[in-house]
């Protein structure tokens, strides 16, 4: 695997989740984002990918274990959030009528056996109430959306980042797998599946490009991928793609009741379904499916890396509804990874934007299962020197030093990780690993405090890493999104003195003139790219509340953190003058915010400091002045709860509490976990206790859960 060499890596990745500080988090989660940022782009836009499929579902599994731990901790651009990545130039865009969403992932049975869990608590089953999935091969393949109005093929999209795919539907034509013309079908119809290569197609290709002089392909999925996203669809015709349909996307009239029915439907309509496809009663027999699946793996003629579950009961699955990102009611059971011998040929130190001093293995390249990785993380010093958080011996207390013979692992915790040392290979001049005391950056005083399991840099703002960090977090995807203006313009314009705060993002113009003399004779910018970039800086004056808060790289607060603010505060005038106004532990202000539901004293802590120390403050408050800060619109306002806050009490009985969390939020209204004066409903089923009590004394409105959905109607 060929990593970003300038990837932050994490120090605490081998530490059990249940034994991570939240400083260490907060850490790890940001190097998590990074590297699936970027392993995301290379995988579905560019064809090209960094790391394989384990690898990238193992570092997810480790992101989504941490954010169940530290929900508070989610950042914006957090791999819960990505799906697929932004379309490469050449192609029409597509916007797709409903999103094409990326999958959950499994990866032993006792996680099969918690997803059923999780779906039976969502939708208050008994543990021996019938509940049929579906199990499905999971091709490795490109997802595909075919849109066919009156039965005629009319589009082809890729997924892209899944609410903007590229127009391929001149390629998907030259399929033969893919019909132009169906019969019987709904008006509407938005069929959805994967486009592959067969094992015996791509060694024929490779061996017809050889034979030509062309590129050959690492793998069937690469060479799929690469053939159907051809700027000439004659080079796609040429090639030997093949389709399997396995779901849809936007319908005029519903396919079937089930799942596994809507799958027949497909069939019938002339689309390739996967035979290995099959309903099952429960978990046990979910995991006996995915056990001779993985046993005919080898034979199938096609790459799978896993088994997909989804709840057959169409009815079910509207219920139980999407997170935002995956739908609760599917999972993908990947199959297991691999492990690797290499050298460790030195140890590197970065810094983040938070000051974090993480350790980086650089290794001598090694292929394991087909991907070539030649970095991996060493989690922090404790790691290192062969000890857990609480000082116990892992790895039997063997340390890890430059020179040893180290065995990569590419799933797990986090990958690529180094998991054990062959001593018998040491070198005999070998010395123990000392983690410098000094930011390998600016030179302050790099300290380790008490608990805590990371040393940081004392360097603040003097410290160019933590500078240029921050500013890489305020222009990602999930805050101000300049196009243009990436990872790479940062670093260079933060190297020419152009920018060192994000407010001189937009004075470039007014600072240099119309400023495209100066960018447009640098290496790679022109007249045009340097007059785009400036209208692409002037088009994010006007933003969003909740991208404005994220971006302000404010520690603890993640993207739904913000917003979760954003919705609560609604203005940037009154979030401002609410975090100016708070006293930490005291007051109203303070009270009102640690009772947003899903804001905790951490988290509360960290924006009233930020917003109330004077250097931030400042930079702050040249940033707002640049720009127009949107108001956040509520999400319903015809509802008899919109704009309203609701707290729900004791027990529900005719829905679980995260449905009646999420159904509240539909409407509009705001759900806190605590009774304060600003509550305007309690709902309160059998066992309430304080919180009736005191909805009781402050007069608050307070119904049962019958009189609460026949307030909103049963919706």
């Amino acid at each position: 695997m060929v990593q970003d060499s300038k990837a932050k890596q994490p120090q605490t990745g081998d530490v059990p989740v249940a034994e991570l500080a939240r400083d260490q988090a907060i850490a790890e989660l940001a190097w998590l984002a990074a590297q699936l940022g970027t392993a995301n782009t290379a995988y579905h836009r560019d064809d090209a990918p960094q790391i394989s499929d384990a690898a990238y579902d193992a570092l997810k599994r480790r992101n989504s274990a941490i954010e169940a731990r530290f929900p508070d901790l989610k950042r914006a651009d957090s791999p819960s959030d990505m799906v697929g990545a932004a379309v490469a130039e050449g192609f029409g865009k597509v916007r797709h009528a409903v999103r094409m969403l990326s999958l959950g992932n499994a990866f032993d049975d006792d996680d099969v056996f918690e997803f059923d869990q999780r779906i039976r608590k969502y939708l208050g089953l008994a543990q021996d109430a019938p509940l049929v999935y579906t199990a499905e091969p999971k091709i490795d393949g490109l997802s595909l959306s075919l849109r066919y109005e009156n039965g005629q093929l009319v589009q082809a999209a890729t997924r892209g980042d899944g609410e903007t795919g590229e127009n391929v539907t001149a390629n998907a034509r030259t399929i033969a797998d893919i019909p132009d013309v169906i019969s019987d079908a709904p008006d509407v119809l938005e069929v959805r599946g994967e486009v592959y290569m067969s094992h015996a197609d791509f060694a024929a290709l490779n061996d017809r490009q050889t034979a030509q002089g062309g590129k050959t392909f690492a793998n069937p999925r690469n060479a799929a991928a690469g053939s159907l996203r051809q700027l000439d669809a004659d080079v796609t015709k040429a090639r030997p793609l093949r389709f399997f349909a396995y779901a849809w996307g936007e319908l005029s009239a519903p396919l079937a009741e089930t799942q596994s029915a809507a799958i027949d439907r497909l069939h019938s309509l002339g689309f390739a379904t996967n035979p290995l496809t099959e309903t099952c009663d429960g978990p046990a027999a979910m995991i006996a499916h995915y056990k001779m699946i993985e046993a005919k793996r080898a034979s199938l003629g096609y790459d799978i890396d896993g088994v997909v579950y989804k709840v057959d009961d169409l009815s079910l699955q509207r219920r139980l509804g999407f997170r935002s990102t995956t739908p609760r009611w599917a999972i993908a059971h990947k199959f297991p990874a691999e492990l690797a011998w290499t050298v460790l040929e030195a140890i590197d130190i970065q810094v983040g934007r938070t000051g974090a001093l993480s350790p980086v293995a650089r290794l001598q390249p090694v292929t394991v299962g087909g991907v070539v990785v030649s970095n991996a993380t060493l989690h922090n010093e404790d790691y290192i020197a062969g000890r857990d958080s609480t000082g116990a011996p892992i790895r039997e207390g063997r340390d890890i030093r430059v020179g040893d013979w180290v065995q990569v692992y590419r799933a797990g915790d986090v990958i690529p990780k180094i998991s054990d040392v062959d001593l018998a290979r040491r070198p005999e001049d070998s010395v123990p690993y000392e983690m410098p005391t000094k930011c390998p950056e600016c030179g302050s005083d790099a300290i380790r405090e008490e608990g805590d399991a990371v040393r940081r840099c004392t360097g603040g703002i003097i410290c160019p890493a933590q500078a240029v960090e921050k500013l890489k977090h305020f222009v990602s995807r999930a805050a101000f999104d300049i196009e243009g203006l990436g990872a790479k313009q940062v670093e260079q314009f933060y190297a020419d003195g152009w920018i060192r705060t994000p407010a001189d993002i937009f004075t470039l113009r007014a600072r240099f003139g119309q400023g495209l003399q100066q960018l447009k004779n640098r290496e790679g910018w022109g007249e045009k790219s340097a007059a785009n970039l400036f209208d692409a800086i002037d088009e994010k004056r006007n933003i969003a509340l909740a991208r404005v808060i994220f971006s302000l790289g404010i520690r603890h607060v993640g993207e739904n953190s913000a917003a979760l603010l954003a919705n609560h505060y609604t203005s940037w005038r009154a979030f401002e003058d609410a975090m100016t106004s708070a006293e930490i532990g005291t007051g109203a202000a303070w009270e009102d915010l640690v009772g947003i539901d899903g804001v905790g004293t951490v988290m509360a802590t960290s924006l009233v400091t930020t917003m109330q120390q004077e250097a931030e403050r400042a930079q702050i408050d040249r940033l707002i002045a640049e720009l127009n800060v949107q108001d956040a619109a509520a999400r319903a306002t015809d509802s008899p709860v919109a704009g309203k806050t609701v707290v729900f009490t004791g027990t529900l009985e005719r829905m679980t509490r995260a449905e009646a969390k999420a159904r509240a939020e539909s409407l509009g209204a705001k759900v806190s976990g605590s009774v304060s004066a600003k509550t305007d409903i309690l709902v309160a089923g059998p066992g309430a206790g304080s919180k009736a009590k005191k909805a009781a004394d402050l007069g608050i409105e307070t119904m049962d859960e019958d009189a609460w959905l026949a307030l909103i109607g049963d919706a």
